[in-house]
């Protein structure tokens, strides 16, 4: 049985991070990859494994660098470097989405820190939501389904770790308002007035 990863205390992510770095390029692991990402929504984290993306996060809404990277070690792993030339590709479509001049995402995903069953199939099913179009809770219910789990879909929704990439600013009340976002409304709505303003099932 193995056991849970132990404890960090705030900012301890970055401590551990300079020990393990070095000893898992010598193991040939390759460590989780950060990198601060600009753009028209705020200060973004990205955070990628070998599997792929992995993390994106609202940096201040998120408590900060070293809570985000805290969070990552806990339930990936503590050996997580600044690189970022890994994460080039991520900013490079971030760029282009919010330019106006990508649709769709194509770096690789790395679902580890979502929970396997219901959650993770509503946000796999989220990651289908093509670019202009929107979609309801209830219906992201159906998808992954549990017809009548609309409100464990909201929940999920509300988790999702890559955020912007698993645009779950489509997904709206079946009234048609918002509901909810991690980033904040205001967020949610610049996004999907950057995809055409479709506020709208």
């Amino acid at each position: 049985m193995s056991l849970p990863p132990p404890e960090l205390r705030p900012g301890e992510a970055a401590v551990l991070a300079a020990r393990t770095a070095a000893r898992a390029a010598d193991d040939g692991i390759a460590p989780i990859a950060y990198a601060r990402v600009d753009s028209p929504v705020g200060s973004l984290v990205a955070v990628a494994t070998a599997r792929g993306l992995a993390r994106i996060a609202y940096e201040l809404e998120n408590g900060g660098l070293d809570s985000i990277l805290d969070d990552v070690a806990l339930k990936l792993s503590p050996a997580i470097v600044e690189a970022p030339a890994r994460l080039d590709p991520v900013r490079r479509e971030l760029e282009e989405y919010f330019e106006g001049r990508r649709q769709g995402f194509d770096v690789a995903l790395d679902w580890g820190l979502t929970t396997p069953g219901f959650r993770r199939r509503v946000l796999q099913e989220c990651a289908q939501i093509p670019f202009g179009a929107t979609s309801t809770y209830k219906q992201m219910a159906v998808a992954a389904g549990s017809p009548a789990a609309f409100r464990a879909a909201g929940g999920a929704l509300g988790a999702n770790p890559i955020p912007i990439v698993v645009p779950c600013h489509r997904v709206l009340a079946s009234s048609g308002g918002l509901g909810g976002y991690t980033g904040g409304l205001e967020r949610k709505r610049l996004l999907l007035s950057i995809e055409g303003g479709m506020l709208a099932v």
